[in-house]
């Protein structure tokens, strides 16, 4: 669309109603996405320059930066913990699903907005529990908190924990906002196999939030019972069974990975829609493929704990059930390279990231394949291996689609435009980046560099060091992106209704969106993946291609 004859609203949900008061007690689920957005950008910014000093560590063999390797594992505690349970997990759903979903489905707002801000808050108390937890003396067992050691350290385990045990109450009661959204606000027509790809994928979220959420809160609740009661329920030393914690512990935890990317899945049905200007292929494959993996994710827990001495028949059907969910997740990649075959594609910065997620995270989803055949995880269990591994499902997958989202929705949440040019340059220097860091770490464990060590034998510097540089490559990417981001905000062009050419409700009203989204309840004419029979003139307008119109 030409921006020449945009034009730039004066009354929108960023100055209407105007005031500090009216931020801090807002309904509007536009204001509470963007105040989500900026408290997990501030713990992503923090979490990622403890990743940085992590591979600076790293850089030699020796532990020639940190003064302990207690302090080395307080860092890489906290850069888990914040990245998982700060960032991550509320990244999408939180932020941009809270901006994006009742404008997806022609809604004023979500179906409860009171609770929609109660929720924000409980996730601040959380953090602020976290931060606490950190001035306090970090927490040094991993992010997984493991018992028995993290029954008998002395750092903050209990207020970290509790932290995270606040924080899931934000999470329970997003998702629960969200399920009764979908089911009761949507405008009339737009059925559930009218739906966006990305309402879909929020939806299949929530589920699991609900579901899963519980279970940790539990875990966490009884850890917390045991060591400040001493009650035996994980440590064996007081007659307690520390594998019955990992057990409850990733029968949340496995769930939790499709919470962080069964959203950034919708983004990228989404985008490959938009930006390869062409209807999506197999609409419902890919919306039963999210509730599938919504389902099978509560059966494939015990594949963390191959090690773990569990039975051999639980092992062997864990290893199946950890192929098995592969499945869904192949039928939205093919869906994706479907649709982009003999699309008119465009290369603006959310495509970019789109492709980077999906190179990325299909090499994530090929090594879990590893990781889940019997003999192989033997070897390469606890090793850098793993470490690759969930960064190319986590970074690569979530925080790829996170980037193509934020990319994509910024015009709409802001109203301006940001540099194509350096979005470019910003996803090159990421994809590169991270590919120098984390492709590296799959060769460092196959030949058996274990994690979590802070001194190594020097036979393993070469690719540590590669290893290390990648990660500044991967920091310099992400410096020019908040640069150009933050620019635009006051020099960026007037993006206008509808800069990509984008058929879905939200391109639909102004940018930004007033208060209460739209002057008129919108009307379900088309589908809002017909790109074959829809086109977008240059005021951002929907036409049918019969008409005359000149784009």
């Amino acid at each position: 669309m030409s921006t020449a004859t945009a034009t730039f609203p004066q009354k929108h949900y960023l100055n209407d109603p105007p005031g500090l008061k009216s931020w801090l007690f807002t309904l509007d689920h536009k204001r509470i996405g963007l105040m989500y957005f900026f408290a997990i950008m501030f713990f992503f910014t923090i979490g990622g320059i403890l990743a940085m000093l992590i591979r600076l560590e790293l850089l030699t063999p020796q532990g020639d930066f940190f003064q302990s390797g207690d302090t080395y594992n307080q860092m890489f505690t906290l850069h888990g913990a914040i990245m998982i349970f700060l960032f991550i997990i509320p990244s999408i759903p939180a932020a941009l699903g809270n901006f994006v979903l009742p404008l997806m489905l022609g809604a004023k707002d979500v179906a409860f907005p009171r609770l929609n801000l109660a929720s924000f808050y409980i996730y601040v108390v959380g953090s602020i529990f976290c931060i606490y937890s950190i001035v306090t003396g970090a927490v040094d067992t991993g992010w997984t908190f493991y018992t028995p050691y993290s029954t008998s350290t002395t750092t903050s385990v209990v207020s970290m924990t509790s932290g995270v045990f606040v924080l899931g109450f934000s999470s329970i009661l997003t998702g629960l906002n969200f399920i009764v959204t979908v089911h009761k606000l949507r405008a009339p027509g737009l059925t559930w196999f009218k739906l966006p790809l990305f309402v879909w994928g929020l939806y299949a979220t929530a589920i699991i939030q609900i579901l899963a959420t519980p279970v940790l809160a539990i875990t966490l609740l009884l850890l917390i019972l045991e060591r400040t009661l001493g009650i035996g329920i994980f440590d064996p030393a007081l007659g307690g069974d520390p594998v019955l914690y990992q057990h409850f512990f990733w029968f949340y935890s496995h769930p939790a990975v499709y919470i962080m990317i069964l959203p950034g899945m919708g983004i990228i049905s989404e985008t490959v829609s938009v930006f390869s200007h062409k209807k999506i292929f197999g609409y419902k494959f890919i919306a039963f493929s999210s509730l599938g993996i919504a389902f099978v994710s509560f059966l494939v827990w015990g594949h963390h704990m191959f090690t773990s001495g569990q039975s051999e028949l639980a092992a062997m059907i864990f290893s199946f059930l950890t192929f098995f969910v592969g499945i869904p997740s192949g039928i939205k990649v093919f869906n994706w390279v479907t649709t982009m075959y003999k699309g008119n594609i465009s290369l603006e910065a959310p495509m970019l990231y789109t492709l980077s997620f999906l190179f990325l995270f299909c090499i994530g989803g090929f090594t879990g394949i590893f990781l889940g055949a019997l003999s192989v995880d033997v070897h390469l269990h606890d090793t850098y291996f793993v470490v690759a591994h969930f960064h190319y499902v986590m970074m690569g997958g979530t925080v790829m689609a996170f980037l193509a989202g934020v990319h994509y929705w910024w015009p709409k949440i802001w109203g301006r435009m940001y540099s194509e040019f350096w979005a470019a340059i910003a996803a090159f220097l990421i994809f590169v980046g991270f590919n120098m860091t984390f492709f590296t770490q799959f060769v460092l464990g196959s030949q058996g560099m274990p994690r979590r060590y802070y001194t190594y034998l020097d036979q393993y510097q070469p690719l540590h060091g590669f290893s290390s540089i990648g990660s500044w490559v991967l920091g310099l990417g992400f410096l020019i992106m908040a640069f150009y981001l933050v620019g635009s905000l006051f020099k960026g062009k007037i993006a206008g209704n509808n800069p990509w050419g984008a058929l879905s409700w939200e391109w639909s009203t102004t940018s930004p969106p007033p208060h209460h989204n739209f002057e008129t309840v919108p009307e379900m004419t088309h589908g809002f993946y017909d790109y074959d029979t829809v086109l977008v003139n240059e005021h951002g307008e929907k036409v049918y291609k019969e008409e005359p119109v000149s784009v």
